[in-house]
This record gives structure tokens, sequence and C-alpha cells, in this order.
């Protein structure tokens, strides 16, 4: 097998959507959600992240990177503002409208209107969940570390309040991922469907798994 080899100043030297989305792919498929925000005059936003992971379970807190602040980040400035988002998985049923919440909407325009999907609000919570998602999930801003590499930031936040139908939870805390069809993407116009690969016994230094 003969393997293609690119230095960094070859990467560097690509036309820039190119290298976006040739980089962007590094990770493999990634999860990719729908991040709800309101502002404090009430204008809701919502956009696609695929940088959503999780940074640890007790307590259960969220990482979510956002990208260098060369423009206006709704999504940054509103979760600065209210210290309150969603994380709201996207499936194949809204696949089409989540991917349009990437347009560079004005501030005044909200993308739930832009693209028709649903604001749902829950008590105690100031920011949008999207309604028609199945698996949806509140946080509360916890803080902001920046990376000063390429000036983006990451944003950890602490779960509040979480929301889905109770089937897809099975009896040892695991998530049917693939029942609930939480879609994954890569570079910047390419989802996955989940399907069931394996699914292996909890590795020990014994050596048959």
């Amino acid at each position: 097998m003969k393997l293609a080899t690119l230095t960094s100043a070859d990467i560097g030297s690509m036309e820039k959507l190119a290298r976006v989305q040739f980089v962007n792919s590094f990770p493999g498929p990634k999860p990719i959600s729908l991040v709800g925000t309101i502002d404090e005059q009430g204008n809701t936003n919502l956009a696609p992240f695929s940088s959503v992971t999780h940074l640890g379970s007790d307590p259960a807190i969220i990482g979510l990177v956002s990208r260098p602040d060369l423009v206006d980040r709704h999504t940054l400035s509103n979760i600065l503002a209210t210290r309150s988002y969603t994380i709201n998985h996207v499936h194949s049923g809204i696949l089409e409208q989540a991917h349009q919440c990437s347009a560079r909407y004005s501030r005044d325009v909200s993308e739930f209107s832009a693209t028709g999907l649903t604001p749902h609000f829950e008590k105690n919570i100031k920011a949008p969940f999207v309604a028609e998602a199945r698996f949806r999930y509140a946080l509360e801003l916890a803080e902001i570390i920046p990376i000063p590499t390429n000036n983006t930031v990451l944003i950890v936040g602490k779960v509040t309040l979480v929301q889905f139908e109770e089937k897809h939870l099975s009896s040892d805390g695991s998530l049917d991922l693939v029942g609930l069809d939480s879609l994954s993407s890569t570079a910047l116009d390419t989802y996955f469907q989940p399907s069931n690969a394996v699914r292996l016994s909890y590795a020990k230094p014994e050596p048959n798994p």
C-alpha cells in the first residue's frame, strides 16, 4: 500500500476551503449537534457544531470549541451573556434544516424561523431547545478556556437537564444512538448515520476481552 505524504507546508499551501475540508476530516466522523442560545433581548439562535466532546461524568460536563472570533459569533456571545445553552442531536429528519443553520444569518434573524425548526423552552432554562430533536440537553456555562494557538476557545458547560425517550436508555447507562438516529459529520458538508458495529467488554489487564 502506497501512502500519500503531506507536510505542514503542503497543507498550508492548499486552497482555503480545501484545507478546511481536509483537516476537518482528520478526527473522522464527529457528532453533529445544534446549539441553541438566546440573547438578552430575547433573540434566539441556532448553530450546528461538530466539536462537542465529553469532558467528565461527575459532574457531567461537556466541552464545545468555538472558532476564532474573526466575525460576530452569535453562539459564543449569547452564551457569555446568558450563561445558558442547549445541545440538540441532529437526526436525519431535520438534517437539511440543521445544515441550513450554518448559513451566516444576521443577528436579528433566528435560524429557528429561517429553517422551520421549533424552539422549545423549559422552566428555569433561558436557552431554547429544538422541539424536533430526539436527544437534547441544557447546559450552564462553567468556564471559557482560551486556545491561543488559533484563538479558538473551549466552552465548558455543566449539564443541568436532559430530555429523550426512555426506551433509548439501557439499564447499564448506555444510549441507543442508532435508535435515536444521532448523526455525525466530517468536513463541512458530509454526514453519516450510525450503525451498530461491535460492543466489547470493559478492558482489563487479562489477555482476553
